[in-house]
């Protein structure tokens, strides 16, 4: 389980100095021969990222602890999302940070946390993050505020970085459990009776997997303990694909990472469980279709035709196309829960990451108001998204001969991740907002603060866009 943030100042050992590029010199200029000489010879400039940590022997701050410089890179380009590197790379104890009082201490706080997580739960051996950043200039409220925002992210990593051997879908519904038991939430779990409760599509994705992964609908509901006037209705709608295939259109490449495919479920229950703990004033509906997209001999086949929840038909081109067939059933859902606004996270397509790469996330919605908000709230939260077009010309893509629309958009249309969610728009809410996010929730790369695994994406600006709603 994800590890809260401290909640009490702690004993202040160490200093970091936060510099700007443009204030280097002056900066330098200002210390002592030997200090200065020291950060010259390890070519110190100020570049984000740049860290240097003072050895001993140089001499010690007034209480003792080590001195250490950190660039901040060029003021214009500056985002507090650059502290997220220091947590791994400092040497335990608790810092002292000196920086300008303009800057967002909260925001780097938050990066502090982001940046101290790790995953050791497969090793005999791990150490935690061993340093800490001194809150003493932060309210209690603002501590546990922070706290909360870093348990959501560190508990999509923890999800998503589970291999599938121990998150299948019984385990995504413990997980689910655990947090409404947690928050006084009401759970419904539909397993063996998918197709007489009418989620005929999530029942053909999933009848293939072993028993004890079979599949199954989790629905989390939570009204806030003093709701201020009617709460709106917000449904949370997370692809839960405990691990994919590709079904008899069997991955070629790219199966090792499917333990993540579960990673929009992963993103809904933190995004649920941030929401529940601060108490926001909406009424919350967490939906998750959670299945193994497995092969046996009762598996869907290509070509097949799939009814859904909505009442139309869908023609399986490709097995692998899975998601937004159980997405499908699930945004049916939500529309009869009449929602003000519906959003849902789902590892949809590769295209996706052709378009933007791994760290910036697409976002579908035709509600130019809402959209507005969640750019904001982007902005605002250092939180990287990008909307793209429901582009009505390529609906056709999605046509079938014999079914209501196909499931692998003709291969004219090319932009796979635009037709995908145009095959969602079909069975999105009538009422109130939608928004889709195509993440990756997976870092390719390994870099400070970020290591190689399982990322949240996109958790602060939805909940902001939440909060405000």
């Amino acid at each position: 389980m994800p590890t809260p943030l401290p909640t009490k100042p702690q004993k202040i050992e160490h200093v970091i100095f936060a510099v700007f590029e443009e204030d280097v010199a002056d900066m330098i200029a200002a210390l002592k021969p030997a200090h200065a000489g020291f950060l010259q010879a390890r070519g110190f400039t100020g570049k984000a990222g740049n860290l240097i940590v003072l050895p001993s022997g140089l001499g010690s701050n007034e209480m003792g602890g080590m001195w250490a410089w950190f660039g901040l890179g060029a003021r214009k380009a500056f985002t507090p999302m650059t502290f997220r590197a220091l947590p791994t790379q400092l040497p335990k104890g608790t810092w002292k940070l000196k920086v300008e009082a303009d800057l967002d201490l909260r925001a780097i706080h938050v990066a502090w946390g982001l940046g101290s997580y790790s995953f050791g739960t497969y090793k005999a051996s791990s150490k935690p993050v061993e340093a800490r950043l001194d809150d003493g200039d932060l309210t209690q409220t603002e501590r546990e505020d922070i706290a909360l925002e870093v348990l959501a992210h560190d508990r999509v990593r923890d999800m998503v970085n589970t291999p599938a051997n121990d998150m299948g879908p019984a385990q995504i519904e413990a997980c689910a459990r655990a947090i409404a038991k947690a928050h006084g939430a009401d759970v419904g779990v539909i397993t063996g009776e998918l197709l007489k409760q009418s989620y005929p599509a999530v029942y053909a994705v999933g009848k293939a997997a072993a028993p004890e992964n079979a599949p199954r609908f989790i629905e989390v509901a939570w009204r806030p303990a003093k709701p201020r006037g009617v709460p709106p209705v917000v449904c949370l709608v997370g692809k839960g694909v405990a691990f994919d295939t590709g079904g008899l259109n069997i991955k070629t490449a790219g199966m090792g990472l499917m333990k993540k495919d579960m990673g929009g479920a992963a993103h809904v229950l933190a995004l649920a469980e941030w929401i529940m703990a601060s108490q926001l004033n909406v009424n919350l509906h967490v939906l998750i279709p959670a299945v193994e997209n497995a092969i046996s001999g009762n598996a869907m086949r290509p070509g097949d035709v799939l009814h859904t929840r909505a009442g139309l038909t869908v023609e399986v081109g490709n097995t692998d196309a899975e998601g937004r067939l159980i997405l499908a059933d699930a945004l049916t859902r939500a529309g009869e829960l009449e929602p003000a606004l519906t959003i849902d996270f789902a590892t949809l397509t590769g295209a996706a990451r052709v378009a933007l790469g791994p760290e910036v996330i697409p976002f579908y919605c035709d509600d130019e108001e809402v959209v507005r908000q969640l750019e904001i709230a982007s902005i605002a939260q250092f939180d990287p998204l990008w909307r793209m077009p429901l582009w009505a010309g390529y609906n056709d893509a999605l046509d079938s001969d014999i079914a209501d629309l196909k499931n692998d958009p003709s291969a004219w249309a090319q932009a796979g991740s635009v037709t995908a969610a145009l095959f969602l728009q079909r069975f999105a809410p009538k009422s109130g907002a939608w928004i889709h996010l195509d993440v990756f929730a997976w870092n390719p790369r390994s870099k400070a603060g970020a290591p190689v695994g399982a990322e949240a994406q996109a958790l602060r600006a939805v909940y902001a866009l939440i909060r405000a709603y």
